[in-house]
């Protein structure tokens, strides 16, 4: 049976209001030891800001870290349905080239799939077998 993103993704996902700054973001990132957030708007995913992103638009550009998450994130960012199999949430990360997938249901955020993740459940194939 194909594993689900809902059976894989992280559920308990940080996510950051769109009217928030960058430097909100990167503090938020930096509290929870993660590498990208959510951004939200009234409650729905309009983008995804990740330390790359901070570092191509905001600091190799010398802009500040004032400037709105709205104006430094990814979009329309790329998502992927919690009953879609981790396989389509895999072909998705390698033809569009990003790592991480919000989980939306309902126009609503309910996890994240990282490739980290993808690679872990295979690795914990790979180990039962043996």
């Amino acid at each position: 049976m194909a594993e689900l993103v809902r059976d894989v993704m992280k559920k308990n996902v940080i996510s950051i209001d769109s009217s928030m700054s960058v430097q909100d973001a990167a503090k938020m990132m930096d509290d929870a030891s993660i590498g990208a957030i959510v951004v939200l708007e009234k409650g729905i995913v309009m983008g995804i800001i990740t330390e790359r992103d901070m570092t191509r638009r905001i600091i190799a550009k010398g802009k500040s870290f004032n400037i709105g998450v709205k104006d430094a994130m990814s979009t329309p960012v790329v998502v992927v349905n919690p009953n879609d199999s981790v396989w389509e949430a895999a072909q998705l990360m390698k033809t569009r080239k990003i790592h991480r997938l919000p989980a939306v249901k309902d126009n609503r955020l309910v996890g994240m799939i990282t490739a980290s993740d993808i690679v872990r459940m295979r690795s914990e194939e790979h180990t039962s077998e043996l």
